[in-house]
């Protein structure tokens, strides 16, 4: 049976969930940069069709682009160790792209290294302050060392850059609900991300059983 943090939402650079498209695109150095004016440096927040897309755009060498595709494929198999190889080989040609460090964090904690996780995800948020994804992952690896106050910054500092980010929502919910002990904060953060995902069935189950509990 799933607990609540089994549910923690993770949107990586390029792997995605059900609602919302996170996508990153490397550009080749012959690339030109798409239309769109950026939220931050170097990169767009678009709406499409089921949620959003997120495009950073980082001007690097063909070769980095194929390591990059690579990697991600060797980590959508598992494949963690030559996975994180291959980022870190990105990392060190293309040093300015977040979206590969917040894959390398990822990757990272999806291996049990918390400590490198941090360090990656950390690295993507002084590239761009407004790289949600990186902010997001950033609260998951601190509610797993149980750091909870810095876990909540993390979602909120998501959610500061984009309100309608409902995988840090549902991970702020969860987070104070049953870390925090914070039942206001879940209960508003269970019902906006019910708002954005009304067809979560389970996440009304959990509202319900928080009025339950508030209940006089």
């Amino acid at each position: 049976m799933q607990t609540r943090t089994d549910l923690e939402r993770t949107a990586g650079a390029r792997r995605v969930a059900a609602g919302l498209v996170l996508a990153v695109a490397l550009l080749g150095c012959g690339t030109t940069a798409s239309a769109g004016k950026p939220r931050a440096a170097g990169s767009t927040l678009q709406p499409e069709a089921g949620g959003f897309q997120l495009t950073e755009k980082v001007r690097i060498p063909a070769d980095v682009r194929a390591d990059y595709d690579h990697a991600m494929r060797l980590l959508d198999a598992q494949q963690y160790e030559q996975g994180i190889a291959l980022l870190l080989k990105v990392t060190q040609k293309a040093p300015n792209a977040a979206a590969a460090y917040v894959d390398l964090g990822i990757a990272y904690g999806k291996s049990g290294d918390l400590d490198k996780a941090l360090a990656s995800l950390e690295r993507a948020v002084d590239l761009n302050p407004r790289q949600l994804v990186a902010h997001n992952e950033l609260g998951i690896v601190y509610r797993r060392k149980g750091e909870f106050a810095a876990a909540r910054d993390s979602y909120e500092r998501a959610l500061r850059v984009f309100p309608g980010f409902h995988y840090a929502r549902l991970n702020l919910a969860i987070l104070c609900d049953l870390y925090l002990g914070d039942l206001t904060c879940a209960r508003d953060n269970y019902v906006a991300y019910q708002q954005l995902a009304p067809d979560d069935r389970q996440v009304a189950k959990w509202i319900a059983d928080l009025n339950a509990r508030t209940k006089p």
